[in-house]
């Protein structure tokens, strides 16, 4: 049985990433890439999906764990009767084979220590034919092979459709094991040396780390949400994963589980401000190049969301043989809600053009096109009603959120002519679109009695994303109306002290049904909402509690469940770690808003 989502570890190649349990095993690992297939999948179902274990004979739980420094190369800790012993973990950057390494180091006295691996690959699904040639073990099914390489003075065995290796290590002594995957028409990876990827994969986080700039009260945890982002980064493309995972519940036992593992529009602009404003604007420029390849072509095609190199198609399907987690079904491979009319995401787009060109970084010939004709589009679609930024699967609504984004989208092109008088565009157009979307959100999408805007267009339901008004400068922060917002919802969507995105008790908005956790991006979005309102004790004391929820390792799921003390949905989220890093530098006055 998978362990509790906070029992695991992240570690990755910048281009795919394994979770790592407490008790020494590799649950979910996805080959070559954060989109393909799992070849250990048993945090979606049992040990026969897949996984691979190493731990003392008759151990479960480790007795600690860390990243070792500013890295993300995993150190596993077990203190036996016998003695101790720790594994280190860890995928160096790939050339091009990917990569896991596992070294078993004896720290003290005299350890047995047993391996076992179940390489099962689609999710799962096919067993792979083993076979043997000089040290490797081979597993080979359809187009995926692996090769699995130990030290010579190892022996190893086949059983039950796994293989074993019982190993004991005394003080100073290491035992390397080596997985690489690569196409099974290909000829045999090349060898690397454990040791030396490890000195490697060191040195490289350590430099990355080294160029944070953030030096404020929360560093360790800014740094390692911002390694977190990174490590959810496919480099090859620049684009950065909403998460490593799919149908990692929402509600345990219930339906609410989706495929994270592409890229989301929504995310642009909270990204880019954390990269660029923590120090990292090759990353910021590498995210924001991705965007502008994703979003080329007409602006009626625009999607919410991408494949990791940009692809379109993300057919959404289920995984019968899996049983979900905790026996939350379905699976889900792929998202139905690519399909989905959501016109917030232009103005997200065009804020994250304008926030880069602001922040400095080299502008392509070609971006202001592409936000002028995303404009155009927008000006003659922003009065239809779409499905929001919470991608809901009931009816379309006219969303409150959304059409604050549009209003977003004319302010941004307008800001951006302004500073920038030799750009071509219609000012006088979009200054009356921009008018228009304003009175009519403040005429339709607030409730005066209440003194809140709420979720849509005649609804009595409250949205956390209208806590973001202030913060995009649809109204500025002392406005009556954003303190009404920002009390109403802390007052109506609180749930154990966080916050949730909205009300989900009946399904009436989402069309789904059974309840889900406290949505930790909107909680730090309450955070920077009392901050700007000028109240940062509040906003201080939200934040250390929202700190105090990650686990041992410093990692955020999507959701918290304040009632069972444990983290729901996909994981880690980079939506709530980006919330963390831009909620720490508005508290440390370290965001370098213009």
């Amino acid at each position: 049985m998978a362990g509790r989502i906070e029992d695991y570890a992240l570690i990755g190649d910048l281009q795919t990433a394994a979770l790592v349990c407490r008790d020494g095993s590799i649950d979910w690992l996805c080959l070559p890439r954060f989109d393909s297939a799992a070849c250990f999948a048993a945090l979606l179902g049992d040990q026969e999906n897949g996984q691979w274990r190493i731990a003392p004979a008759g151990r479960s739980e480790c007795t600690s764990r860390s990243y070792r420094g500013d890295t993300m190369v995993l150190d596993t800790f077990w203190q036996t009767a016998d003695g101790s012993v720790r594994v280190t973990d860890f995928m160096p950057q790939r050339d091009r084979a990917p990569e896991l390494v596992r070294i078993v180091e004896g720290v003290s006295g005299r350890v047995r220590v047993e391996n076992e691996i179940r390489l099962r690959f689609d999710y799962g699904n096919i067993i792979p034919w083993m076979r043997r040639a000089d040290d490797h073990h081979i597993a080979i099914a359809g187009p995926d092979s692996v090769w699995l390489r130990s030290e010579p003075s190892v022996p190893t065995y086949g059983k039950d459709f796994s293989t074993h290796a019982d190993i004991t290590v005394s003080a100073g002594e290491r035992v390397a094991f080596v997985l690489t995957w690569h196409p099974s028409h290909e000829r045999r990876p090349r060898r690397i040396d454990p040791y030396k990827a490890l000195e490697q994969t060191l040195e490289g986080w350590e430099r990355w780390s080294a160029q944070c700039t953030y030096q404020g009260p929360w560093r360790d945890a800014v740094l390692r949400s911002l390694l977190t982002l990174k490590a959810l980064t496919y480099a090859p493309s620049g684009g950065i994963v909403a998460s490593a995972t799919t149908s990692l519940p929402e509600h345990i036992g219930g339906v609410r589980n989706w495929d994270y593992r592409y890229c989301w529009l929504r995310d642009a602009t909270l990204t880019l401000n954390s990269l660029v404003s923590s120090g990292y604007l090759k990353e910021a420029a590498a995210w924001r190049d991705w965007l502008l390849r994703a979003v080329a072509g007409s602006p009626a095609d625009l999607q919410i969301m991408y494949g990791i190199a940009g692809e379109r198609r993300l057919t959404e399907y289920e995984v019968p043989w899996l049983t979900g987690y905790e026996s939350s079904a379905p699976v889900r491979i792929g998202n139905a809600a690519v399909e989905q009319l959501q016109l917030d995401v232009y103005g997200e787009v065009l804020d994250s053009l304008y926030l880069s060109r602001e922040r400095g970084l080299p502008q392509e010939e070609h971006a202001w096109q592409i936000q002028t004709a995303i404009m155009n589009h927008l000006e003659s679609n922003w009065r239809q009603a779409d499905e929001g930024l919470w991608e809901v699967r009931g009816p379309r609504r006219h969303f409150v959120h959304s059409k604050v984004m549009a209003w977003v989208a004319a302010d941004r092109v307008i800001q951006t002519m302004r500073t920038h008088p030799g750009i071509e565009g219609d000012l006088t157009r979009w200054r009356a679109m921009g008018a228009e979307v304003h009175k009519e959100v403040c005429s339709r999408g607030y409730d005066p009695e209440r003194n809140t805007f709420t979720q849509y267009y005649g609804s009595t339901e409250l949205d956390a994303a209208s806590l973001l008004i202030p913060r995009v400068g649809f109204l500025p922060p002392g406005d009556p109306r954003v303190v009404g917002t920002v009390d109403a919802v802390r007052r109506e969507l609180s749930h154990g002290g966080f916050l949730r995105r909205y009300s989900s008790e009946d399904g009436t908005v989402d069309g789904l049904p059974g309840e889900e956790g406290a949505f930790l991006a909107c909680s730090y979005w309450l955070t920077d909402a009392l901050h700007l309102t000028g109240r940062g004790a509040e906003a201080r004391d939200l934040f250390e509690r929202l700190l105090a929820i990650r686990n041992d390792v410093g990692l955020l799921a999507e959701e918290w469940d304040p009632l069972a003390g444990r983290q729901l949905g996909n994981y880690p989220q980079a939506f709530s770690h980006v919330g963390l890093v831009n909620s720490a530098l508005a508290l440390s006055g370290a965001d370098g808003s213009p």
